[in-house]
């Protein structure tokens, strides 16, 4: 597929803020500035969705930053962490982020995806598959090479941390 972002492109962003969250914070020491990942997930094109994949807590602390997004006019997609005996937490989007992409892709010609979780690997496959251009926005240190390498277009956030980072 073609490099080139026609104004046109209808364009669906799906954020994992999960894996951006933690890679900004142990590369950088700060959070993500989403109003610029998200003007740069854009592009110029048409936003027809945008979606956050974000995990409730029991002490809520993390509802101004759910509202931040909704501001932005990202739709967030919340869960809550799942906590088991012994202490261990986990708190997982990946199915429900790669079933919002594949639905979604039928209305759309560029689907971004903000992680650099190698796990979505095969969706990034099966979306190219169905003639879908995908791009890729994410930490280049922590991302997956084979993500990187399946996307049609991958974009490195630490390459320009200061445009995509806020320090604490």
């Amino acid at each position: 597929m073609s490099d080139i972002k026609h104004k046109n492109q209808r364009v669906a962003i799906f954020i994992d803020a999960q894996n951006l969250y933690h890679s900004a914070r142990s590369l950088f020491g700060g959070r993500v500035n989403f109003k610029n990942l998200l003007a740069t997930a854009v592009g110029g094109r048409q936003l027809i969705r945008a979606f956050s994949y974000v995990i409730r807590t029991k002490t809520g602390e993390e509802k101004s930053f759910f509202e931040a997004l909704t501001k932005l006019g990202i739709e967030n997609r919340e869960k809550d962490l799942q906590e088991f005996f012994g202490g261990a937490k986990k708190g997982d989007w990946d199915v429900g982020l790669t079933v919002d992409a594949i639905r979604t892709s039928e209305i759309v010609d560029t689907i971004v995806i903000a992680s650099g979780d190698g796990d979505f690997v095969p969706l990034v496959e099966y979306l190219k598959n169905q003639g879908r251009r995908v791009e890729v926005i994410a930490f280049g240190r922590s991302s997956s090479g084979k993500l990187k390498e399946a996307c049609d277009e991958f974009i490195d956030l630490g390459e320009e941390a200061g445009k995509y980072i806020i320090k604490r």
